[in-house]
């Protein structure tokens, strides 16, 4: 039997915490399958539980499962035809991990590299004796880069690292994968080494081989340190995105922002990865072809590739390829930050003194939430709007704000979300889009920690109350254990006091 679960939860904005969004885990609802039209139909049971409504609800978000974002049967779908002001927002963080994936999955050398750092972790991590041989020729290497002068001591340096594998559903993965090994580079030759001599079963001996023989070369050096540089600069925005804090304006400023770093890493970016690679190199004794001689084929030196030079193959082929892929991706995946409602959104972006300010297309995404402004003239909203603008421009408390956050937070401070009622409004409305599920998927994760192995046949009524009070811990940890006995107390008559 197969077992399917739905998680909720729900981000609501209240004025009594100061202006901030405030997201809440829901609970969790066991479905019989993961169709659209039973997902929607646990939702609604869900939020009637809590006396609340699909018609409330102002923006959904969902990974890119065809159940989920389908355009015609789609759970989102099916929302946006009882409530047309449900607007959808494909999760920012999953969208960026798919155009990684998509990225070294079309490249043939990206494709090559994390094969081979799978069968690194097939071979090396296979046994936990080969897992305390990579641990102490990685407790050696330090110690000498230690004595060398190449290292330093300090808190939090040269920590122990561990093999991890690159998945498609791990944000983040590929960055860590490329970082290790980079850093155990020399601790893994030497645990390959070990295996191809000592190792009984001949299928490994020819595995670390392989490894041995494709780990240690130009390309796949190359490779892993441009996979290292692309990847870090989209990691500073995927971990960006996971925040809980993050609104939809700084998201499409954070991924602007990206695409305007990997482009000037395209421009000038050659030169420091070259002479980067090169270093590593020598540091491993890995010879470094000269850029300026024909480019002959790794194992087939008769075949020289139409006479193309080791420059144009490392340039062209590859640097200027894998970059030119992934801004295409990146303006591909995030079509969605061109649509008018969030070029409105953006509209309210307090930086560089309200700069991005536009009436018209304020009043254009009011128009998007009728019931919310159904009784409001535009015209009233209208000059709502130069006041305010005239108002917080002129204010000195409102010239450091950077974000919807700050700005909703310092409105109800000031107490000017009372003056300008339907232009606070329009912020709320704005900072309840999601940006990412990261904090659902967390969430997700908390069921591994609560349903164990010693508790593995808990009911689902049970689980959802231990995930609920778990994910929500900081509610519960505000409440005295005084209380708590004492509400116990009065469920049933008992032979003595708690």
């Amino acid at each position: 039997m197969v077992t399917f679960f739905f998680l909720m939860c729900l981000a609501i904005l209240t004025p009594g915490l100061f202006g901030t969004s405030v997201e809440r885990f829901l609970g969790i609802v066991h479905v019989l399958n993961t169709a659209a039209a039973t997902l929607k139909a646990a939702m609604e049971s869900k939020l009637a539980e809590h006396s609340l409504s699909l018609s409330r609800i102002r923006g959904q978000g969902y990974d890119g499962a065809s159940n989920m974002r389908g355009e015609f049967n789609g759970l989102k779908s099916l929302i946006l035809k009882t409530n047309s002001s449900a607007y959808y927002v494909h999760c920012f963080a999953h969208q960026l991990q798919l155009t990684l994936v998509a990225v070294a999955n079309s490249h043939i050398d990206v494709a090559h590299l994390f094969t081979l750092t799978d069968k690194i972790q097939n071979t090396v991590g296979a046994s936990c004796k080969r897992k305390d041989m990579l641990r102490e020729r990685q407790a050696a290497e330090i110690a000498k880069a230690l004595n060398n002068g190449e290292k330093e001591t300090g808190k939090g340096q040269n920590q122990e690292m561990g093999l991890s594998r690159a998945g498609a559903t791990r944000w983040g993965s590929h960055y860590g994968t490329v970082n290790n090994v980079i850093g155990l580079f020399t601790p893994i030759l030497d645990v390959l080494e070990m295996i191809e001599e000592e190792a009984v079963d001949s299928n490994q001996k020819g595995e670390a081989k392989i490894l041995l023989d494709g780990l240690p070369s130009f390309d796949c050096v190359f490779v892993l340190h441009l996979m290292q540089d692309v990847l870090g600069l989209t990691n500073v925005l995927s971990q960006a995105l996971q925040k809980k804090d993050q609104n939809i304006v700084n998201a499409i400023g954070l991924v602007k922002v990206t695409k305007s770093q990997l482009q000037r890493m395209r421009e000038d970016g050659w030169d420091p990865l070259l002479q980067k690679v090169s270093l590593f190199c020598n540091k491993h004794n890995i010879p470094v072809p000269n850029m300026e001689a024909t480019f002959v084929t790794r194992g087939r030196p008769r075949r020289r590739s139409e006479e193309m030079t080791n420059l144009h193959r490392y340039r062209v082929q590859i640097f200027y390829t894998i970059l030119d892929m992934q801004l295409k991706e990146l303006n591909d995946r995030f079509d969605e930050i061109s649509s008018e409602l969030l070029l409105c959104v953006a509209c309210l972006n307090p930086r560089d003194a309200f700069e991005a300010f536009n009436k018209d297309m304020l009043i254009k995404m009011a128009s998007f939430y009728p019931r919310e402004f159904e009784n409001i003239d535009m015209a009233t909203l209208g000059y709502q709007l130069d006041t305010y603008i005239m108002d917080v421009r002129l204010d000195e408390r409102f010239h450091d704000i950077r974000d919807l956050n700050e700005l909703s937070k310092m409105l109800v401070r000031t107490k000017k979300n009372l003056t300008f009622p339907y232009v606070y409004l329009l912020l709320k409305l704005a900072l309840l889009l999601p940006v990412a599920t990261a904090s659902v998927e967390r969430a997700f994760s908390a069921m591994k920690l609560i349903k164990s192995k010693l508790r593995n046949r808990m009911g689902d009524v049970w689980m959802n109350d231990c995930l609920v009070t778990y994910i929500e811990r900081d509610i519960f940890n505000e409440i005295p254990n005084e209380l708590i006995m004492q509400n116990y107390q009065k469920m049933k008559t008992r032979r003595e006091l708690l």
